[in-house]
């Protein structure tokens, strides 16, 4: 193993936290992970790493090590990618993580052309409403909703979603139906919060062109968008979502919209891949990719509105 495949691997081994999982991403046997970190330990004279049965953590000197490297090998990749990207045809795997609705809504119902256009990028695609460690877990791009808030990820703005305040035809017999923000306070709403915090979201107004931010009481909160809109079904409580999860509830009347003269300043939607990585051709066609999907389904993007 030449010097810059042992660089690489020791990267790869400290992000991950793992031999076998750094060996798996490279494709080299296990056994040769290890014997190449004791060449390089022994080769700098310093210990870079710290094993135990769980997890393999870098030493002071090994974290030092780590950030130069870091910036040496995305260096080098850049060069390399700036050589060959118009030489070559993107290939190899990509792995993917994509927020459940905008997976089955919205992506994968186009996925067959980004398979016609890149034919030889494998994707590997994860869903779901939970928070993903990119480096940790050796995902390249995620798709997510809400503006970012780690400084160590990259963001490409995807569009600024519609959304919409609505409740059951029950609920609203009711509680009536509110006609201004400030008759909120008389409401009940579905509760949303964060899996990974405790952290409940409030609803967002418009109103003479400043966002408003409105806690509403409720009886029962949850963490899913499914259950959400179940629990708004069944009179639970008003909700404000992207207004293409419930199309089709709103054109049968199971939900009606309020407050339609307030409306959300919509839900931001951002590409994210780790900053400290050159992201690599495969990650840049999928992004420029998903980003005429979204401009097509959501409109024209002001990039402007959405800055993280």
């Amino acid at each position: 193993m030449d010097r810059f495949d042992s660089l690489r691997l020791f990267v790869r081994i400290v992000e991950r936290g793992s031999f076998t999982r750094a060996a798996a991403d490279l494709s080299i046997p296990r056994a040769t992970a290890t014997h190449a970190i004791k060449a390089l330990e022994e080769r700098l004279g310093a210990r870079l790493l710290e094993r135990t049965t769980r997890k393999v953590t870098a030493t002071l000197d090994g974290q030092q090590y780590y950030q130069r490297c870091q910036r040496i090998l995305a260096e080098l990749e850049a060069a390399d990618e700036d050589v060959a990207r118009r030489a070559r045809e993107p290939e190899g795997t990509l792995r993917l993580d994509l927020h459940g609705s905008h997976a089955s809504r919205i992506v994968l119902p186009h996925i067959d052309s980004f398979q016609r256009l890149y034919p030889r990028i494998h994707l590997v695609v994860g869903s779901g409403d939970r928070l993903v460690d990119l480096v940790a877990e050796g995902v390249d791009c995620v798709v997510r909703s809400g503006m970012p808030e780690d400084s160590s990820l990259s963001a490409r703005p995807l569009a600024l979603i519609p959304e919409v305040t609505c409740a059951s035809p029950d609920y609203l017999q009711r509680y009536g139906r509110p006609q201004h923000p400030d008759e909120l306070a008389a409401h009940l709403a579905v509760g949303f919060f964060a899996r990974h915090q405790d952290r409940r979201y409030p609803f967002e107004f418009l109103v003479d062109g400043v966002v408003r931010r409105v806690e509403l009481a409720s009886r029962i909160d949850v963490n899913d968008a499914n259950s959400y809109v179940a629990c708004a079904l069944r009179g639970c409580g008003l909700i404000q979502l992207p207004r293409y999860r419930v199309e089709r509830e709103l054109a049968n009347g199971e939900l009606v919209e309020v407050l339609a003269g307030y409306p959300s300043p919509g839900l931001p939607v951002h590409a994210l891949y780790p900053r400290h990585r050159q992201p690599s051709r495969r990650v840049r066609v999928f992004i420029d990719w998903v980003s005429v999907i979204y401009a097509e389904r959501f409109g024209p993007l002001d990039r402007h509105q959405l800055q993280p």
